[in-house]
């Protein structure tokens, strides 16, 4: 009989899960819902949160979708999610297990995301230097902490336990008193040293930090626990793998080789490449590089551009379409208006229109907004501004890591995948445009894939 690993990835609008079969290692069956768990922000802080309860809801409607028979075959579960953000529960009571064989959220905070915009450059630039190579940016957990610490010091007396969304569902499943956390979610917290893998625990409690927060680090790849009930099906004892980077899954579902490159265009955008392996960051941030080195598998890095603006940028451009189309009484639906204007756009393979098209700012620039420049009265026609706008979001990676970048680290193709990438032609052409090297489709990064595969790789 087939055993099955049950891969779930828990990102910023949906989540998915797959059931990848142990000898073959090829997916068995695949679901995804999306969570609608966004909550308005009416504070004026640019607080970007959504609601624990509905993420964990959609989980538990995910998994009930999979195919019972296979799911009484699981022997492993891996789990990955959204970075950077932040959860805090209280531990004992985070979870409620009454429900048959269904976790709900118990005593939990609403989870503050990655694109949490609370923290200005100038609070950030008040917080103690980190020792380590990666800059602490807005919506990373520490730094979320730390607005809570100088804003709102009574609500972190709630809880006693803090970590990303998948941390939390991996401690919710395995029962678990606190909360362990891999290197590749420490960092992307802020105030973790990769090259040691510890939090920088002496810095954080000179100015005050509640150091009881911080989950405790295991090593990426290992077991977090064992669930300690059956769930959907699948037997009370089985093994979970402490939680993984939702990028880091990504890529490995896809990188089949280290002369890979890939790049995902979904909500966001990422290029990346593997380090060799005797690579070591540097000893300190470099905020104003746009590559930073993110710690993978096996004590290895890869290299990243991390772009806030990819498929994004595009959706708030058919969304401020849609929203003057209602004004004028006119009202399309986005998917409709979104296949219009790829059309009009592969009609015109070139334009002199000029979109710089970082709206969200990036983090090693957070000033550096959107532009629109070399505009003519020929260049205005919605073709002309689609192709330049996909162009824009093309030269926006490249500038952060130009081709030449690629070649040197011995990069002979790219592998091109997201939802951004797979619905929009004219971005696809752009990409071949953008690198002088081969560009491959149809190995789709897929981070619950990915976070199965690695399971499956270290059975």
């Amino acid at each position: 009989m087939s055993n099955f690993i049950l891969g779930l990835d828990i990102g910023t609008t949906s989540v998915k899960a797959v059931l990848i079969e142990t000898g073959s290692r090829t997916v068995a069956a695949s679901r995804a819902l999306p969570t609608t768990a966004d909550v308005t922000d009416d504070n004026g802080i640019k607080a970007k949160e959504q609601d624990t309860g509905r993420i964990v809801d959609a989980v538990n409607r995910c998994i009930d979708l999979l195919p019972g028979d296979k799911l009484q075959q699981v022997c492993s579960i891996g789990v990955s999610g959204q970075m950077h953000g932040v959860l805090f529960w209280k531990a004992k009571s985070g979870c409620d297990w009454s429900n048959g064989d269904f976790f709900t959220a118990g005593d939990t905070s609403q989870l503050i995301t990655w694109q949490d915009g609370r923290c200005s450059g100038d609070f950030l630039s008040s917080l103690p230097k980190p020792d380590s190579h990666l800059s602490v940016s807005t919506g990373f957990g520490c730094a979320t902490i730390f607005w809570y610490m100088k804003h709102r010091p009574e609500f972190l007396e709630d809880f006693t336990v803090a970590g990303t969304i998948q941390d939390y569902v991996v401690s919710m499943l395995c029962g678990l008193d606190g909360c362990v956390m891999t290197p590749q979610n420490a960092a992307s917290w802020g105030f973790f040293n990769t090259s040691t893998d510890q939090w920088n625990k002496n810095i954080l409690k000179g100015v005050g930090f509640p150091l009881h927060l911080l989950p405790h680090c295991v090593p990426s790849g290992g077991v977090a626990g064992h669930t300690r009930s059956a769930w959907h099906g699948i037997p009370a004892a089985t093994p979970v793998g402490a939680a993984l980077g939702d990028f880091q899954c990504s890529v490995y579902s896809c990188m089949s080789a280290r002369t890979d490159a890939v790049l995902n265009i979904s909500t966001s955008a990422q290029l990346t490449f593997a380090m060799p392996a005797d690579f070591r960051p540097p000893d300190c941030p470099q905020p104003a590089s746009s590559i930073s080195y993110v710690p993978y598998f096996d004590d290895s890095y890869l290299a990243v551009a991390a772009s806030l603006n990819g498929g994004n940028v595009l959706a708030t451009f058919v969304e401020t379409l849609t929203s003057w189309m209602k004004e004028l009484g006119a009202e399309l639906s986005d998917s409709g208006l979104y296949e219009k204007l790829i059309h009009c756009a592969l009609k015109q393979e070139t334009s002199d229109l000029t979109v710089s098209p970082t709206i969200l700012g990036e983090r090693h620039n957070p000033l550096g907004l959107g532009q629109v420049t070399n505009i003519s009265p020929s260049d205005l026609s919605l073709g002309h501004v689609v192709r330049a706008l996909c162009r824009g979001v093309l030269g926006n990676i490249t500038s952060m890591m130009p081709a030449e970048c690629l070649q040197q680290a011995g990069v002979s193709r790219i592998v091109g995948s997201g939802s951004a990438l797979a619905r929009n032609e004219v971005l696809r052409q752009e990409v071949e445009k953008a690198f002088p090297l081969q560009v491959v489709y149809g190995q789709n990064a897929d981070s619950a894939v990915g976070v199965a595969i690695v399971l499956c790789d270290r059975l």
